[in-house]
């Protein structure tokens, strides 16, 4: 059974979880953007069904930022610091990961869930 997750940045839905995989669809409103973080375990890979996806990724000082389309698709590993961002159209993605769900080091935050896990 689904579930749908409120986010301050748009919305959820948990459409699938077993016991080593989780299967989200992400909405990004336009004009909003996730935390940039990274996950200890968390292991994700992203496919774009809608809308240009800002991915943000950083190595130590240096960041890209990449735009993907629709029917593009990255893996974004444990460790690497990222953030998902809509520019001026709503985004819908999958992401397909392991369970971990509450595995978030916030760094940044536009609605100062900075530090925390919280939804």
């Amino acid at each position: 059974m689904s579930r749908r997750v409120e986010k301050p940045w748009g919305y959820e839905i948990i459409w699938a979880e077993g016991g080593s995989y989780v299967g989200k669809v992400l909405v990004i409103e336009a004009g909003h953007r996730l935390s940039l973080q990274y996950h200890q375990v968390k292991d994700e890979t992203i496919l774009v069904l809608d809308g240009t996806l800002l991915l943000h990724t950083q190595s130590g000082h240096e960041v890209n930022v990449e735009e993907l389309a629709e029917g593009e698709h990255r893996h974004v590993p444990p460790g690497l610091v990222h953030r998902y961002e809509a520019g001026t159209t709503r985004v819908r993605l999958v992401e397909v990961s392991t369970p971990e769900l509450d595995d978030v080091v916030r760094l940044e935050d536009d609605f100062g869930r900075q530090g925390t896990a919280a939804p």
